[in-house]
């Protein structure tokens, strides 16, 4: 009788899906599910990567003979929680959650535990609940130090330049636990730098209560990078800008390119990056971003269908690391990923070579 009115609601809820934010690529896939049954919960597909990551997630396990439900929440935490009601409903064993907030979603994953069903967090840790068994991501700590480095070279700090060299700071969406160790890792190298005045911040804007971009949205970054341009750039240059993501870095370049910068007479500052998105990548071609951090999305997939296989088969499940991400309940088993630093010397190599886009998707 439970099966049966599950399947009945779960009918009821499709038909209603649209009212509830159901994106694209959602549907049981085209695997039979003999392997089991799987929901796939993405943020949003306004960022090209997220698309990617539930693409590489759902064409693996259907080749594997899951079936497989794919859903994007459009950066509403409201509707993404209805989703994973729904994949609840409809009997999923197991889910896999990008999620928007990741502090929000402690009650419907206690619904998730409440049916035995497997939780995997992916890319954004899930906070404040002991319902979450898995956490796959990349060294988040080491992305935000490799993002400063970057920086680094771009200003010649690492060949012997001395500045000093004004420099502003963005962080993440504050929502978002991950923006917080971007934003660890990189002070863990710009700190020192500014203590002993190499890098002058001119804004003093610090800290990720200042400096956080709620919902990593593009235009709140262009229009604080606008502001910070007019109240303290007027008779000075800014030299270098820490983005953590690419969609702010583009936000960034064009407050910057509204303000002069990108001529002979204003040379671009140094921006950092992540994700490696095609737009961001022509910018590095086209000599505007410096660089960008890559995170292969296959491979954050991969390790993601490798936990699931392993719990499927009755095995401990892969992980590499049980020490690093408390999400303020516990320490969530987790299986990080090795990043790649890109700029204009390696995009080819590491972008174009391993087949992660193709040579006619760019100019160059």
């Amino acid at each position: 009788m439970k099966k049966v009115l599950a399947v009945l609601i779960a009918l009821l809820m499709i038909v209603t899906l649209a009212a509830c934010g159901g994106g694209g690529g959602g549907g049981g896939g085209d695997a039979d599910g003999d392997a089991g049954f799987v929901g796939i919960s993405m943020p949003t597909q306004s960022s090209p990567r997220w698309v990617d990551d539930g693409n590489n997630l759902a064409a693996q396990l259907q080749a594997l003979g899951y079936r497989t439900i794919l859903q994007y929440g459009e950066d509403v935490v409201a509707d993404q929680i209805a989703q994973i009601e729904d994949m609840i409903v409809q009997g999923v064993d197991f889910l896999v959650i990008a999620a928007i907030d990741g502090s929000a979603l402690g009650g419907v994953l206690a619904q998730a535990y409440e049916e035995g069903i497997v939780v995997i967090a992916y890319d954004r840790l899930i906070m404040d609940t002991p319902h979450v068994s898995y956490y796959t991501t990349f060294d988040n700590f080491a992305v935000g130090i490799m993002q400063a480095n970057s920086l680094l070279k771009g200003l010649g700090i690492n060949d012997g330049e001395t500045g000093p060299f004004n420099i502003e700071l963005f962080g993440g969406s504050p929502d978002d636990n991950n923006a917080f160790f971007f934003y660890n890792g990189a002070m863990s190298v710009l700190q020192p730098l500014i203590d002993d005045g190499t890098l002058v911040v001119r804004s003093d804007q610090t800290g990720m209560e200042v400096v956080g971009t709620l919902g990593w949205a593009a235009e709140r970054a262009q229009s604080r990078m606008e502001d910070l341009l007019t109240a303290f750039y007027s008779d000075a240059r800014v030299d270098a800008v820490l983005s953590p993501y690419d969609g702010l870095s583009l936000g960034i370049i064009s407050a910057l390119r509204g303000a002069g910068y990108g001529t002979a007479d204003q040379p671009w500052p140094v921006v950092s990056g992540q994700d490696a998105v095609r737009a961001s990548v022509q910018s590095i071609i086209d000599g505007e971003q410096f660089a960008t951090v890559f995170k292969d999305t296959r491979d954050l997939a991969a390790a993601t269908v490798r936990i699931i296989e392993a719990i499927r088969a009755g095995n401990d499940a892969p992980v590499n690391d049980t020490d690093t991400y408390n999400n303020n309940v516990f320490y969530v088993p987790s299986y990080l990923l090795d990043i790649v630093h890109v700029d204009i010397n390696n995009w080819h190599e590491a972008l174009i070579e391993t087949g992660y886009y193709t040579e006619d998707e760019f100019d160059f």
